[in-house]
This record gives C-alpha cells, sequence and structure tokens, in this order.
C-alpha cells in the first residue's frame, strides 16, 4: 500500500470513528427521553457507577492497566482530573435535565455556542492569541444570545451552562496528559463514592428506580457504555485527523440535536430563536473559515515552491 492510499484510509477511519461520536452524541435526547420519569440526579449517579464499571472492564480487557496507570501516580495530575470531574457531571446534569424538562433546542444552542466560548477561555485563560475575525465570530454569538433574550424573552442559562461547564472541562483537561480512558476512569472513581451514597439512600428510601422496573433498569445499567464508548471512538477519531476537520465534524452533535428537538419533540422554533441561531450560525461560520486558514494555505504555500530536479 503506497503512503498516500495509507493517509486516504487512516483520514476515512478518523471522519469515520469521529462522526459516529458526534452523531451519537447528537441521539442523546433520545436515549435520556426514554427515561423520562427518572429524576436527573438519579440518571447522573447511575451513568458514573456504571461508567467505573464498564470502564474498568474494558481497560481489563485491553490489557491496558500499564498504560492507564502510569500517568495517574502523579498527585497533581489526580488534583486536575478532580477539578475536570466537578465540571463535567454539573454538565451531565444539567444535559439531562434540559432534555427531559423539554429543552433540547436550548441544549442545542449550548453545543453550537461552545467552540467560540473555548475560544474565549483560551484568550482569558491561556493567553491564546486571537484574531480578528474569531473576535468578531465571538461577539456576533454573544449578541445572538442577547437576541434570544431580548426577541424571545428566555434567559438561555441551560445552553450557557452547558457550553461554559464543557468549556472549563476543556481547558482543565488540556493541562494533563492522560488519555481519554484513563481520564474518564479517575473522573468517574472521583465522583462514584457520591454517587453510589446518592443510589444507595435512594434505595434505602424505596424512591430508586433500579431494579423497579425492567426498561429502566436496563436504560440505566446501559448508561456506562453510552457514556464511555462515544468518547473512545472520539479519541479514535482524533488520532487520525487534523484538528480543523474534527471542528468542523463536531456540529454534527448540535445539528442532530436541533433537528430532533423541532421536528421530533414538537419545540417551538420562534422567530427569535431564527435570528439568534442566525447569528451564532454566520459567527461559527466566519470561526471555521479562519480555522481552517492554514489548511487553505498549506497547498498554496506546496504549489509556490519551486520544483526540484530529480536526483
Amino acid at each position: 500500500m503506497s503512503p498516500g492510499e495509507h493517509a486516504r484510509r487512516r483520514a476515512a477511519a478518523g471522519v469515520a470513528y469521529a462522526g459516529a461520536a458526534y452523531l451519537a452524541w447528537g441521539t442523546f435526547p433520545l436515549y435520556f427521553r426514554s427515561l423520562h420519569g427518572v429524576p436527573a440526579p438519579e440518571i447522573l449517579s447511575h451513568r458514573i457507577l456504571w461508567s467505573v464499571v464498564f470502564v474498568v472492564s474494558l481497560v481489563t480487557a485491553l490489557r491496558r492497566w500499564r498504560v492507564v496507570l502510569p500517568p495517574l501516580r502523579s498527585a497533581a495530575t489526580v488534583r486536575r482530573l478532580a477539578v475536570s470531574a466537578v465540571f463535567i457531571s454539573l454538565n451531565w446534569l444539567v444535559y439531562i435535565w434540559a432534555v427531559n424538562a423539554g429543552r433540547v433546542l436550548e441544549a442545542s444552542l449550548g453545543y453550537f455556542v461552545n467552540p467560540l466560548v473555548t475560544v474565549a477561555l483560551g484568550v482569558v485563560f491561556l493567553r491564546e492569541p486571537i484574531t480578528r475575525r474569531q473576535l468578531a465570530a465571538v461577539v456576533l454569538a454573544a449578541a445572538g444570545v442577547a437576541v434570544l433574550v431580548i426577541r424571545a424573552h428566555v434567559f438561555p442559562w441551560v445552553a450557557l451552562a452547558l457550553a461554559f461547564t464543557f468549556g472549563i472541562y476543556g481547558l482543565v483537561r488540556k493541562r494533563v496528559a492522560v488519555d481519554a480512558m484513563a481520564g474518564l476512569l479517575v473522573e468517574v472513581l472521583i465522583l462514584s463514592p457520591l454517587a453510589l451514597a446518592y443510589v444507595a439512600w435512594l434505595h434505602r428510601a424505596g424512591a430508586g428506580h433500579f431494579g423497579a422496573a425492567p426498561r429502566h433498569t436496563a436504560l440505566l445499567a446501559l448508561s456506562g457504555a453510552v457514556t464511555a464508548v462515544p468518547l473512545i471512538w472520539f479519541a479514535l477519531g482524533v488520532q487520525r485527523l487534523r484538528l480543523s476537520t474534527v471542528g468542523l465534524l463536531q456540529y454534527i452533535n448540535p445539528t442532530v440535536q436541533l433537528a430532533l428537538a423541532v421536528l421530533l419533540f414538537g419545540e417551538p422554533f420562534t422567530a427569535g430563536h431564527a435570528l439568534a441561531f442566525g447569528c451564532i450560525w454566520v459567527s461559527l461560520a466566519i470561526y471555521t473559515w479562519e480555522a481552517l486558514g492554514p489548511v487553505r494555505a498549506a497547498p498554496a504555500a506546496t504549489a509556490a515552491q519551486p520544483a526540484r530536479a530529480p536526483r
């Protein structure tokens, strides 16, 4: 196989993995809607506990403990993962609540805004440079949120909570040199004592849903796989793709959520929503065009190089 063919196959596999991850995340409302009637904190607790079971089983089956354990012997690494665990659990909790409260549209807005929040956090906390176009994109997205408040008379706290908790989670994880599986395992292990205590309290009070009905029991037990598998797909995709390609694929998630909210769940999409989403989509187009700048420049730079005589 030629190097070019190998690169093409590797990129195709990366698109398949990353695309599957974002598509799975986009269809999460279908899964959490099927748990309607189970309180969000209970779903979150089971998601944490079953993620521990699933990831430990997977690491054992793949014989990856030698890879997973060494980076986790650092106290600084564990402390940072404890912080990231707090923010990802808040993100999960708000998202689960939003889906079962009929606010999938607002949740999708949060994940459309998230890339721009990430840019802003990078500028503020990491002193990353920002171009004029990126600044314009961030300001335009903020204008879209303001339009939603003014025209739709709704403060999109769900969208902002999702965007900022996931943005801060990414900011913390950026400083931790562990792979996705090891990081997720430590995060859910840190959260598991509180989750286990809450589930045990529900069981003693006779208010728990696990074991009460076969359907809810099966769906709660699947929450570990539902959580971990897309993250593993995502990690496999990122290893094979340019970040610019990953950046384009990430819009699959909120687009699918938006379609489900409007077309399947019947959530209202008002003129205020249209104007706000329009501002945000334009801002994302600006952001994406700017992010693709180095990719567009590469072929031009290659073409500009003088041809060398064969040796």
